[in-house]
């Protein structure tokens, strides 16, 4: 995983570029609100498929929870349903208020990753895992935040059914000024001023 500094850039990125490729919200892949909370911004994905994250930033940190819906370890897989032992018994103290907070359904939960402001790399629970690859879905969901412009490319290509300009999406995760030409270039019938909305909602300056 990429520092905190560095996931917030690109969390940003993938928000503005979904912002482009899709303009009908309920149809994105990827979100970003700079004015989450007081003091706190939050990133999530939603595949359609079931599949999810959120991720919060604050003074304190930063901290991010996904489901996987297919997963082993997913908390549905048990009856009554629970989640997998050892994945949220050491979050720390001070990330209390995203544990409780609802919109982030942390009933549903396969994996779950957080860095406090002091840590010098990011930290999980002490988990048990599954066999397999990829247990907690955890790579396969967060494979984009890696922040690779090409991997971004191929992914919306797939999903979106489209031809992505790859010097646009470069300019995007350098976080080079937005202009109507990247814009235009990834999404012929969107002019700049459309995003007016989320750009204020992504934090992306102009």
């Amino acid at each position: 995983m990429p520092s905190i500094g560095q996931l917030r850039s690109i969390s940003q990125s993938l928000a503005l570029l979904d912002a482009i490729l899709q303009p009908e919200w309920q149809y994105r892949y990827y979100s970003f609100n700079v004015h989450w909370n007081e003091g706190e911004e939050m990133a999530s994905m939603r595949d359609g498929a079931g599949n999810d994250y959120f991720l919060l930033f604050s003074n304190a940190g930063a901290i991010l929870k996904g489901f996987d819906h297919e997963s082993p370890m997913s908390p549905y897989a048990s009856d009554p349903p629970r989640i997998w032992p050892g994945i949220l018994e050491r979050v720390p103290a001070v990330f209390a208020s995203f544990l409780a907070e609802p919109a982030f359904a942390l009933e549903a939960t396969t994996f779950c990753i957080w860095r406090t402001s002091s840590d010098q790399k990011w930290q999980v629970g002490d988990i048990e895992f599954p066999d397999g690859d990829d247990p907690d879905g955890s790579a396969s969901i967060l494979t984009l935040l890696d922040g690779n412009p090409q991997n971004y490319c191929d992914w919306a290509t797939e999903n979106y059914e489209v031809k992505v300009n790859l010097k646009a999406v470069e300019d995007i995760f350098a976080h080079r000024p937005i202009t109507p030409q990247i814009v235009g270039s990834l999404n012929a019938g969107l002019d700049l001023e459309d995003l007016t909305d989320d750009l204020r909602e992504i934090g992306y300056r102009i």
